[in-house]
């Protein structure tokens, strides 16, 4: 069986600079090896629909927990992949 190429074209996960995170193609990859999974891509548009804005809000509460939790500064640090996955969520 092959590997699954995380980089590049047609990769499952994004690099740091496109925002990180996954890929749909990546997602649903995900999807087909943990059936029941209800993993989705990250809420990008501005004014997303009520519950996809709760999904953003969820997020960006996570994450800063994560980064206060590892002492992450984004100003300090912006390429990390946690800033860039947060500028890609508008969080």
């Amino acid at each position: 069986m092959a590997v699954a190429r995380t980089v590049g074209r047609g990769g499952n996960y994004r690099s740091t600079e496109s925002g990180a995170g996954m890929t749909p193609k990546g997602v649903a990859a995900y999807k087909r090896a943990n059936p029941g999974s209800k993993l989705k891509t990250a809420v990008t548009e501005k004014k997303p629909s009520k519950m996809r804005q709760k999904r953003r809000k969820s997020y960006c509460a996570r994450s800063l927990g994560q980064m206060k939790k590892h002492n992450i500064s984004c100003s300090k640090t912006p390429k990390k992949r946690i800033c860039a996955a947060r500028r890609r969520w508008r969080c």
